[in-house]
């Protein structure tokens, strides 16, 4: 698959060092890696705003969005609109929905149709794969 924006690993290595990306963030969002439930810095965050990817800034979530689902990751019941591209995973034996960043490809993590609202999604995201935006002061 092709996305907008295309990097090497080295470059995506250099660029998240330099955004100052925790460092699980490359494994996470160029290698599908998963962070341990609980342990990631947007689980617990309730701050108006927006969420982006932490490798190329495009918006993925605003944070009225954002629930609370118990399973350990941030979770969200709706994307912006074209900001996430699904893709079928078929590791680990199972089958599920992978998200990834429609703009440069960055693993973000997964959708399931479990969600508490209208929408019935929950979009369980690595909070390393993404960077908060405050909503400006009115």
């Amino acid at each position: 698959m092709s996305f907008p924006i295309q990097k090497s690993d080295q470059e995506w290595q250099a660029l998240l060092q330099d955004k100052g990306a925790e460092a699980a963030a490359f494994q996470v969002t160029r290698h599908a890696a998963t962070e341990r439930p609980f342990s990631g810095k947007y689980e617990q965050f309730w701050a108006d705003g927006s969420y982006h990817c932490v490798c190329c800034g495009n918006k993925l979530f605003d944070s009225h969005t954002k629930f609370d689902a118990g399973c350990g990751w941030p979770s969200f019941d709706q994307a912006v609109p074209g900001a996430i591209t699904n893709i079928v995973d078929r590791s680990h034996g199972m089958v599920r929905t992978e998200t990834v960043c429609s703009n440069c490809g960055a693993h973000l993590g997964h959708v399931f149709p479990d969600g508490p609202t209208d929408t019935g999604l929950r979009y369980c995201m690595n909070s390393a794969s993404l960077d908060f935006h405050k909503e400006p002061q009115k």
